[in-house]
């Protein structure tokens, strides 16, 4: 975390808001904004009643549909009593007056981040644990029934990946400050390579990887953050995106596994991984795993491309959002790769 003096909103109002509409909130109030996350501004809140954690809209004009928080408050009422751990929902605010933007009030998880997935700190033993506890999430997720939790009408079922493929062309397009070749082409040719819908619906996640797991000092997974990207769509989406980690460059900002030896590391394989989540839940994607990893690394490019739009605006919500924003012709190269040469 980062210290906050001064954290852009008015803390005295905020403390006496959330003494009005939150059982049993006192205030005064401290907000210390965490490190990371490049889209919603993410802070603890130290209150006299407890430590909470508040998760707010961007300042500044936002494409359309961006930085639903009202969409993330959603999902974890939904989702508070599945077997998805997740940080309990306490009060969705919509008025901007409040704090210059819409915001929510979580209960705050005494837990850890992992923010690099090569885990330096850790035995093999438990690398192995932490990434099979991962895609044991992941299977639940996959098990979740959206409509039992209230969350049938979350997006709009079926054609997932033609849909997710033509929203983010329009956010890249929305957001691009240069030619990059590689989202060119990944947008001309990801439609024609996607498999045919299956007619599988979970909720998805959209930006499942570790370092949006919270976790206890015994590898427990404790709570799922950060589902401001989450709709309806197939279960094996975010099983393709997790794994993108495997294959991203070392890289302070977005740091990946290529080049490690996994093995020694004890992190499992990413056949590994896949034959886990598939023997839990019947999926197996096959030969369109190409398209699966491909897909993922064009939707991660759109994002880093807004991010890079965002931060030349003045609007982004973390002072490596630049840097990151730099990657997005790297990981769309990426993507294109593993399409055009699967093997």
């Amino acid at each position: 975390m980062t210290p906050a003096p001064h954290p852009g909103f008015d803390t005295d109002a905020l403390a006496v808001y959330l003494q009005q509409h939150v059982d049993g909130f006192r205030g005064p109030l401290d907000a210390i904004k965490f490190k990371g996350g490049q889209s919603n501004p993410t802070y603890r809140i130290d209150a006299a009643s407890g430590c909470y954690v508040l998760r707010r809209k961007p300042a500044g004009k936002l494409l359309a549909s961006a930085h639903a928080v009202d969409r993330e408050y959603r999902v974890l009422c939904a989702l508070r009593h599945s077997a998805v751990p997740i940080a309990q929902p306490l009060h969705l605010c919509e008025d901007d007056s409040v704090i210059g933007s819409a915001f929510y009030l979580m209960s705050y998880v005494p837990g850890r981040v992992h923010w690099d997935p090569s885990l330096p700190e850790f035995a093999p033993a438990q690398r192995e644990t932490v990434y099979h506890a991962a895609v044991d999430t992941l299977i639940e997720l996959a098990r979740l029934d959206p409509t039992a939790v209230g969350l049938g009408d979350y997006g709009k079922p079926g054609n997932y990946f033609a849909r997710q493929i033509s929203r983010w062309s329009e956010q890249y397009r929305a957001s691009e400050t240069e030619a990059i070749p590689a989202m060119d082409r990944l947008i001309a040719t990801l439609p024609g390579a996607a498999p045919a819908d299956d007619g599988r619906i979970a909720l998805v996640h959209g930006d499942f990887r570790l370092d949006n797991l919270m976790w206890s000092e015994q590898q427990e997974l404790l709570a799922v953050v950060d589902w401001e990207l989450s709709t309806l769509g197939h279960p094996l989406a975010d099983l393709g995106y997790f794994c993108m980690a495997l294959r991203l460059p070392r890289n302070p900002v977005l740091p990946g596994l290529a080049g490690l030896d996994r093995v020694s590391l004890g992190i499992p394989a990413e056949a590994a991984l896949l034959g886990r989540f598939g023997d839990a839940t019947g999926l197996d994607p096959g030969d369109a795993w190409p398209f699966h990893l491909a897909f993922h690394f064009f939707r991660l490019a759109a994002i880093a491309q807004g991010v890079m739009k965002r931060a030349l605006q003045g609007n982004a919500s973390n002072e490596q959002a630049l840097a990151a924003g730099r990657m997005a012709s790297t990981i769309a190269q990426m993507g294109w790769e593993v399409l055009d040469t699967p093997a």
